[in-house]
């Protein structure tokens, strides 16, 4: 059999896997040579499996396997530890995320991502290339963690795994190295230009030769680790993107710094000039400062965007028989909270006290309820569908665990970002015309002058960069999430705002939403109720989220609480129950009894009514009056400006007099409406074209929230977060919604500014540039200078667009 070998000399022979050099041809498969039996494996592991489109992604893309002991993962069969390393489990479906440093490039994501045709238990796996980390979800009875940690190392993909703490983050050195580079390239610029005193001061020839060899020869000595060390992140990224074919916008300062140090290189060792050293490290110098100061501004909004009460929830906490809220960021292992239904569980607890019907569908997918038993662990995410369950809490709060949860694939709205779109094709083929204009720079100067036309090139290559115009968006929108979160208005992703300020309808609720939850007169019309029935009537109303519950919860706050068993509720309708043996119901007059004469529900009395049944009576109704969220006449009529305005409530007509003074058109307040009914309205306006946002209640509403646009959900003081969401507004900041509006509009316009003066101050210094007047240390000063305005540029315009609107 004949053999092919691919190599790089006469002697070498390269691993078809991995790349590296064969020790001999003596392991092969199919005329494809390997440097190890591991790198073998690998390769037919994928082979079978129809994988190696792996290969065509990158050359050589894969990572030598190391020699695995077959007791390695024993440790992840330990009942305890499974429960340390999981994010979740059910006994059905299992969740992990896996660190994996050695993920490098396209193929390892691809390969990465395409796992579950590996193994057939893994259902879905993600990769977050950034943070190196894979998540993984997987059918427990199919495949376990052990196999799964198994099948990661095979592949080369070690895992690293952190059994101190789930909340422990392995931090990267990144920017650690970054300061060493700086420093590096700080102190070997300022020796260099020291020693380059006398080529400044044009005293190079009263000065002894010797000497003046002398500092060549120490300015080449300091510049090495410059251009090896520092500098080197560029090279790196250049040689990727090439491998890809791809030039990215490294490429040009990878060539730039090149070209300094080969022409200083030939000038210093053949005594013909003094070089350019000083140019080549200040250039490194201030390139990393730049990327330095982008990185910081990155991570202050990122640290506040995880870590500072993300999630505006609160939680109900039990402490000595009393039942009081408290932010979510201030619960602690060992408290006590209570989960209603259609709330999530937002930490992994055990269950002390009802009966457990647990939906995991915001993590698995799957909508079918778990039930769970008395001392089970129920794992943060899970949504309680049933009556009132208490809860021990186990575990810190993750918030990173819940942004992942609300990020999720089910959840996600498949939507372009347009101005993302343009950033990046601007990026890509401004790269290839600054090479280009480069070229043609040097080749025009060439017959001239060579000095010029080296002056020229690298000028080129290093000031015109597309940094500036990739990095308005993010530090715009970046900078604008922040601000709402400050202002209690947290949102899902930057995106978001570029998403509302396409908005053209926005779709009311009503309840919860326009009115207030604990602004309400109620009283009760029917035959009196006796202390028993009133108990039986809190009992019942203590397991729900609706808003109304929660108001006749608060107005019963003198009566007893009762166990409540088959706890039902049906979304948009009412609740029942079984306390003792008297079967309780509470909501709409169809929900109660279709016999009710509902004559008097037209009058136009500025209330709900929650009618009442105990067993066969109809006991009669509780009026709810609804008092409307402070400045709401105000913040309708801006809003009506400029956008078309929808109601949908739950409720009945009796209030539609009343609000026509909001709404001027009548013909678009639609009432008694499902939530399936709301879902489908908002469908009706998309397909007429509009861009729709809805706002509403977050559990009862998360079928029209998630089909929107935008979804945005008002939270009072219950922890009504939905995945489906794209925003939470706190209550007390609904009258900020037009400004919310108006200032994601604005930010838009920012960033289109932000481009345009990039795009000026780019074409003047290309003017200045093929005129051969600018050197390569000024270029280098005039880049991250560009870089830097325009981030503080869009900054400071979008913090005075939030503050004329009057946010913080």
């Amino acid at each position: 059999m004949t053999k092919s070998k691919e190599t790089n000399s006469a002697q070498e022979i390269l691993c078809y896997h991995c790349g590296d050099i064969c020790k001999d041809d003596s392991i092969y498969k199919e005329e494809k040579f390997f440097c190890c039996q591991s790198c073998r494996l690998v390769y037919e592991i994928l082979d079978e499996n129809g994988l190696c489109k792996y290969y065509e992604l990158d050359e050589k893309p894969g990572i030598t396997p190391s020699v695995r002991s077959k007791t390695k993962y024993e440790f992840l069969e330990d009942e305890q530890v499974k429960r340390q390393v999981l994010n979740f489990s059910d006994g059905n479906t299992g969740t992990v995320t896996f660190l994996i440093p050695q993920m490098h490039c396209s193929s390892c994501i691809w390969l990465l991502e395409n796992m579950h045709r590996l193994d057939e238990g893994i259902t879905y796996s993600r990769v977050d290339y950034p943070q190196k980390k894979v998540n993984i979800k997987f059918l427990e009875e199919k495949t376990s963690l052990k196999k799964i940690a198994e099948l990661l190392d095979s592949l080369g993909y070690e895992p690293s795994i952190n059994l101190d703490s789930t909340e422990k983050k392995i931090k990267s050195d990144h920017l650690k190295k970054l300061y060493y580079k700086i420093g590096v390239a700080g102190f070997a610029a300022g020796n260099i230009m020291l020693l380059s005193f006398p080529e400044y001061l044009g005293l190079e020839k009263l000065s002894d030769p010797e000497f003046h060899k002398l500092f060549g020869y120490l300015n080449l000595f300091l510049s090495l680790p410059v251009f090896f060390y520092s500098s080197s992140e560029y090279y790196i990224s250049a040689y990727k993107g090439l491998k890809n074919k791809i030039i990215n916008i490294d490429f040009p300062l990878f060539l730039g710094i090149l070209v300094l140090f080969i022409r200083s290189l030939y000038e210093i060792i053949l005594q013909t000039g003094a070089g350019y050293m000083d140019s080549m490290a200040g250039l490194v110098f201030l390139l990393l400062v730049g990327k330095l100061f982008q990185s910081k501004t990155y991570e202050s909004m990122n640290f506040e965007r995880t870590y500072k009460s993300y999630f505006p929830l609160s939680v109900t906490l039990i402490k000595s028989g009393v039942e009081t809220t408290i932010p979510l960021s201030k619960l602690k292992i060992g408290d006590r909270i209570l989960v209603r239904n259609n709330e999530i569980i937002p930490v992994d607890s055990i269950l002390f006290r009802g009966d457990g019907n647990i939906d995991y569908s915001f993590v698995t997918g799957e909508s079918a309820p778990v039930q769970k038993v008395l001392g089970e662990i129920i794992f943060a995410g899970g949504r309680q569908t049933g009556s009132l369950i208490e809860l021990e809490v186990i575990k810190n709060v993750s918030q990173s665990y819940l942004t992942q949860l609300w990020n999720n694939d089910p959840f996600s709205k498949e939507k372009e970002s347009s101005l993302q779109t343009f950033s990046n094709v601007i990026s890509k083929y401004f790269t290839l015309i600054t090479l280009i204009l480069a070229i043609v720079g040097a080749a025009y100067w060439m017959p001239q002058s060579f000095d010029i036309a080296l002056n020229v090139f690298t000028a080129i290559l290093i000031v015109t960069c597309p940094c500036a115009l990739a990095l308005a968006i993010p530090f715009t929108f970046g900078n604008l999430m922040r601000i709402f979160g400050r202002n209690n208005f947290y949102i899902k992703n930057t995106f978001v705002i570029e998403y509302l300020s396409r908005i053209k309808s926005i779709v009311f609720d009503k309840t919860g939403t326009l009115t207030q939850n604990k602004k309400s007169e109620i009283s009760f019309n029917g035959r009196e109720l006796n202390e028993e029935e009133l108990s039986m009537v809190k009992s019942l109303t203590r397991q729900s989220t609706h808003p109304l519950s929660r108001k006749l919860f608060d107005f019963l706050s003198d009566s007893a609480v009762k166990q409540v068993d088959k706890y039902a509720e049906l979304t948009g309708k009412g609740i029942s129950g079984y306390i003792g043996k008297n079967f309780i119901k509470l909501g709409s007059e169809e929900f109660i009894a279709e016999s009710i004469n509902t004559q008097e529900n037209l009058i136009n009395d500025n209330a709900s009514r929650v009618y009442l049944r105990i067993n066969e009576t109809i006991c009669g109704y509780f009026s709810v009056s609804n008092a409307y969220r402070e400045g709401l006449k105000e913040t309708i009529s801006e809003l009506d400006k400029d956008y078309e305005l929808h109601l949908l409530s739950g409720d009945n007509e009796s209030e539609r007099y009343f609000l026509k003074s909001f709404f001027k058109d009548p013909l678009q307040m639609y009432f008694k409406q499902s939530p399936e009914n709301k879902l489908k309205y908002i469908k009706v306006l998309q397909n007429e074209g509009q861009n729709v946002l809805m706002v509403g209640d977050g559990l009862n509403d998360a079928g029209a929230l998630k089909q929107s646009d935008v979804g945005i959900s008002i939270s009072e003081d219950v922890s009504n977060f939905s995945p489906a969401c794209d925003g939470i507004l706190e209550s007390e900041k609904f009258s900020k919604l037009p400004d919310i509006l108006k200032v994601s509009k604005q930010s838009i316009s920012i960033i289109i500014i932000s481009f345009a003066l990039s795009f000026i101050y780019n074409l003047l210094v290309l003017v200045i540039a093929f005129q051969g007047l600018l050197k390569p240390i000024i270029a280098a000063i005039l880049m991250p200078v560009s870089s830097i305005s325009v981030v503080l540029f869009s900054i400071l315009l979008s913090n005075y667009s939030a503050k004329r609107r009057g946010f913080k």
